[in-house]
Order: structure tokens, then sequence, then C-alpha cells
């Protein structure tokens, strides 16, 4: 398992060994202790979400409010897919920096999404289908959507028409107007979600 850093920090392409044979192939997918070792920190695995898109379909971008903060990692385990990330965090010395990524099955490659930071995706083949392991559980109300064609963002989603999408997305807001909302973590705000023990129900 290959763990590298990309352009937006504490964001990470991890490259899986893929072990072949007639059958096919093997990959180990997640190791939390090789993460925790590359990336400096800890990633407890809290909920693991899959959806699957028709061609040409656009989700995103979306993150999470700090609190709770969420980080993902992201995973494509059918079809192909065009992935972007996005540095959302106010005051981060990479603020509007993305990385893009080309997620497939057969590869196993995925990329760990930081809290605060945006990710969406375009499908490229029917079908597809995206495994989300979050660090946290879904909390209502703490959705934060960006407007994918923000122009300000500019990001290179590379569809050949244009592609479908919610109307949530359609109508979200630019980074612009979500940060003037106070929609977005500061950056200190998320370094210290990413260090922060998960929650843990009380009842």
């Amino acid at each position: 398992m290959r763990i590298t850093q990309t352009k937006v920090p504490g964001a990470y392409r991890i490259a899986s060994d893929l072990i072949t044979d007639p059958r096919g192939n093997f990959y180990e997918g997640l190791r939390t202790d090789l993460l925790e070792q590359a990336t400096g920190r800890p990633f407890a695995p809290q909920q693991i979400n899959y959806s699957v898109s028709r061609r040409n379909t656009l989700r995103g971008i979306h993150s999470v409010t700090v609190p709770p903060g969420q980080a993902k990692l992201v995973t494509c385990v059918r079809g192909v897919l065009r992935d972007i990330i996005v540095d959302l965090r106010i005051g981060s010395p990479t603020f509007g920096v993305y990385d893009t990524n080309v997620l497939d099955a057969d590869s196993g490659l995925s990329v760990l999404v930081p809290e605060g930071v945006g990710h969406g995706f375009l499908t490229l083949t029917d079908n597809a289908c995206i495994c989300y392991v979050l660090s946290s559980r879904h909390v209502p109300g703490t959705q934060v959507d960006i407007n994918p064609f923000d122009p300000d963002l500019a990001l290179p989603w590379g569809a050949d028409e244009p592609p479908l999408l919610s109307d949530k997305d359609a109508g979200a807001p630019t980074a612009a107007a979500a940060a003037a909302a106070g929609l977005l973590a500061t950056w200190e705000q998320a370094l210290a979600a990413a260090t922060a023990p998960p929650a843990r129900d009380t009842a």
C-alpha cells in the first residue's frame, strides 16, 4: 500500500498493491495502522456509505461543518469516475487548490479527504459505485454543499455534455457565499477536528 500526499494538505492518495492470479485479484482496501503511520493522525471508521450513479452524473461538491467534522476515504468499487477534492478551509495556505484522480474498480486507488475539504465526482461509466468510509456518523443539517461550477474554483470536470446534477447541487452556493454565511471551517478548526477522538454515544 503506497500512501502519498496530494496537492491539498492532509489529503492523501492510497494505491493498493494488487495480488493477481488467473481468478482475478486481491488487495487491501484499508489499513488503519499504515494510514496513521503515513498521515500522523488516526482514522477510525464510524459509517460506510455507497452511491450508485448512471454515466455523466456529477455529485458534489460536498463537505461537513466543523464541528462535527468528517474525514472520508473514497474508493470506486464498480465502474470509473473522475474524483475531485478542493481545499475549502478558510485560512489554508492552499485554499481553492484542487486535486483530481481517476478512480476505477480495477486499480483499488483511494483518496483520503480530510475535514473541511470538499469532495465531488463525475461518473465516466454507467452503474458506477463509490464507497465512502467515514470518520463520523451522519448528523442531519451539517452537510455543506458548494456549486460544482463555481467560477472561482474552476474545477476541471471534463464532461463531454451537461452532467446530471441534483437540484440541491445545481442550486448550491459558491465557496465565497458559503464562507460569507459562516459554513466553511477555518484551517485551525479543521486541523483540530482531524486530531479529535471520535464522538461516542452517551446513552
